[in-house]
């Protein structure tokens, strides 16, 4: 009997218990990239797609011995955050990251799409001063950059400034997502220095919930399987495009993505 190799990428993230964002998503777009996902739970939600009711942080002990349990038997050959919470928590991932020798993405969630917080000003400190100097990649949307730089991000020219500023906090590598000019929605990765445009149509659609969780997620993905940033970047770009294209019309409010699509499905 053959065994088969498969790539490992962890997730470390929150709980959706709608499935459409946090660690399920990450779950479900590792696995649609034939990557074998493990996941480290930071904390619990009540959410659905209409609204964040509750949430309730785990203890540092108990998120510790989740990645001791991980790290010890299933290595990862990549890992992502998601919402962490509090300075405590990130603090815990941090003292982790030192020693990562995976590329570790950090995708900084600090609001819902349904406009929920989901970190305070104290723990993005936190996460600048300890996480971001062990990020391979920093994955923000525009104004997530703008929370961590205090930079506006109205055009191109103050996005390369933001990801600059970004790139001086110690992560390798910077995508800012989501400017949208006209008919397109613009993203940018910063890497050495330089700046790699990805441009997609803007889509004008309600079923965005966990958008972010699942570009953060495919990058992942794509690195657990040793594609070049560059190159996982892009895929990930075309495959979140087409999720939210053919998103499924499920609940009430913002709806999940289509996570069943290949990121073929939309290309010319």
């Amino acid at each position: 009997m053959t065994n088969i190799r498969v790539p490992v990428a962890l997730t470390i993230a929150g709980s959706d218990p709608s499935g459409g964002a946090g660690l399920q998503a990450d779950l479900k777009t590792f696995h649609q990239h034939e990557v074998y996902g493990t996941s480290v739970v930071t904390l619990l939600t009540v959410q659905n797609t209409r609204s964040v009711f509750a949430l309730k942080l785990l203890h540092p002990k108990f998120v510790s011995a989740q990645l001791d349990a991980v790290l010890g038997d299933l290595p990862p050959t990549a890992a992502k955050t998601g919402a962490i919470g509090s300075g405590k928590l990130i603090q815990v991932i941090a003292d982790y990251a030192k020693h990562f020798s995976f590329p570790l993405v950090v995708d900084p969630v600090m609001i819902s799409k349904h406009g929920s917080s989901l970190i305070d000003d104290a723990a993005i400190e936190v996460l600048i001063r300890e996480l971001l100097p062990h990020a391979y990649l920093v994955t923000p949307n525009r104004f997530e950059a703008t929370r961590l730089t205090g930079l506006e991000i109205d055009n191109e020219s103050q996005m390369e400034a933001a990801a600059a500023c970004l790139a001086s906090l110690g992560p390798r590598n910077v995508l800012i997502k989501g400017l949208h000019t006209g008919n397109e929605c613009i993203d940018l990765l910063w890497t050495d220095g330089q700046s790699l445009w990805l441009r997609g149509e803007w889509i004008e659609t309600q079923s965005t919930h966990g958008s972010g969780c699942v570009y953060s997620a495919a990058i992942t993905a794509s690195l657990a399987k040793g594609v070049g940033l560059p190159m996982a970047t892009q895929n990930a770009k075309e495959f979140i495009s087409c999720a939210i294209r053919t998103a499924p019309r499920l609940g009430q409010g913002r709806g999940p993505v289509n996570f069943f699509s290949p990121s073929n499905l939309c290309r010319d």
